[in-house]
């Protein structure tokens, strides 16, 4: 059994807001993580607040766009996911080791899967599902947490019997950036807390770190007092890592400008086969492609880079990371600055080992040179669609970024989109060749 980090006697206000937004939420217990969902739920339910303040008028509709879901659909599927995995799962107990394709209870919500569940609803398709209204959704929310909290309560304090607990609440985390990026992507204005909260930091710029060579356990463990880990996490693994330069901070907006400047978008030398198809297809559909996502104007001559920031047009200082660009803008930079994208394993390297020299992360979602594969020895988790569809067509991102919750911001995590992805919040630093 696991030591749980708060006995049942402990009062919530001995608990620090810090530890239940943190990395050590992969082993919390019982308490900790009850409060870490109702953190969660909170979170959600304020993050959809500004959706409501800017759409509700418009009963919630926006122009639907690739990777957007309906902000009611966002908002119920958080409830669904906890629900399938916990309240309506016989065998919750038995963490990863359950069979995701055993029968399952009925939700409390008779349409509940026809609505929010994304094997039965296509993200084409959702936005003419007929979802319910926002205070349906919202006592959705409450009974589905309720229910959760109850079971926690009776759950075994172990890896396995905390598995789904964990998981649910990561999945709400993600969501919640989510809805985030969705936000910036639909120009929604967010309440000045939230603007000042959700943009990258300067960062004091810092000479490209030597790493030495290695031999790297690559990977998160498994087994016993474990903790939890995502699958593709999974399994640990020996790598042999050469000695190599890093950047020390993401690339900044003064450095891209000079990609810029140098004719880099019409140079089809410094771009991937596919990333300069990619610039093409943009071009021809009328999107002409001069900068990343989202910015309206980079001047050469003054450095000055505007960008769209949840709806408000935003002056990007040169020492803050370059935002919103895709993997083919990255590589691209870094062929033209006679470096490359670095390895995710030398990135993990880099942040287990030199953050004590200056390598800083979390800035943004930083892009790797790494096609997303399995680990050797990979098990799917229960939770199947995650990982495995995403294999061998995506890239990864490492770190985090500004509006990542702290207990999301691990090593060891892997993000993945495809390279053409550039509405999460993505960045990206360079190795020497």
């Amino acid at each position: 059994m696991a030591t749980e980090p708060f006995s049942s006697s402990s009062p919530p206000a001995a608990v620090s807001p810090k530890l239940i937004d943190s990395p050590t939420m992969r082993r919390a217990g019982r308490e900790l993580l009850s409060l870490g969902l109702m953190d969660a739920r909170n979170h959600t339910l304020h993050l959809f607040g500004q959706y409501q303040n800017a759409l509700e008028s418009l009963n919630f509709k926006a122009a639907p766009q690739p990777g957007i879901n309906p902000p009611l659909w966002m908002l119920g599927h958080a409830g669904w996911f906890q629900e399938r995995w916990i309240g309506r799962n016989l065998q919750r107990s038995q963490g990863s080791r359950c069979e995701p394709a055993l029968s399952r209870l009925a939700s409390i919500e008779p349409n509940a899967d026809r609505w929010w569940d994304p094997g039965q609803a296509a993200p084409e398709d959702r936005w003419a599902l007929d979802l319910p209204d926002m205070n349906h959704c919202r006592g959705y929310l409450l009974e589905t947490l309720e229910s959760t909290l109850d079971l926690l309560e009776k759950a075994e304090g172990d890896d396995d019997g905390l598995y789904f607990y964990r998981l649910a609440l990561f999945h709400e985390d993600l969501q919640g950036e989510a809805m985030v990026w969705m936000a910036q992507a639909l120009g929604l204005p967010l309440d000045r807390p939230l603007q000042n909260a959700f943009r990258p930091a300067p960062m004091a710029l810092r000479e490209p770190l030597l790493i030495p060579a290695t031999t790297w356990q690559m990977g998160s463990g498994a087994g016993a007092g474990a903790g939890f880990s995502f699958d593709n996490e999974q399994r640990v693994h020996s790598v042999s890592v050469p000695e190599f330069e890093i950047d020390a901070q993401a690339v900044t907006w003064a450095q891209y400008i000079e990609f810029v400047a140098d004719g880099g978008y019409d140079r089809e030398d410094l771009w991937h086969p596919g990333g300069w198809q990619w610039l093409q297809g943009a071009a021809a559909q009328g999107d002409g492609r001069r900068g990343p996502r989202y910015v309206e104007q980079i001047s050469i001559g003054s450095g000055a880079v505007i960008q769209t920031r949840f709806g408000q047009a935003t002056r990007m200082q040169g020492n803050q990371p370059a935002l919103h660009a895709c993997w083919w803008e990255a590589d691209a930079w870094c062929r033209w600055a006679g470096r490359r994208l670095p390895a995710e394993v030398e990135w993990e390297v880099a942040a287990r080992t030199a953050t004590q020299r200056g390598f800083r992360w979390g800035d943004v979602w930083e892009w790797t040179g790494t096609t997303f594969r399995p680990y050797p020895g990979f098990a799917p988790g229960p939770h199947q669609a995650y990982s495995q569809p995403c294999f061998g067509t995506h890239k990864v991102l490492r770190g985090a970024s500004f509006a990542t919750r702290a207990r999301l911001k691990h090593p060891c995590f892997r993000s993945f989109h495809l390279p053409e992805r550039d509405d999460v919040f993505c960045g990206f630093r360079s190795c020497a060749p």
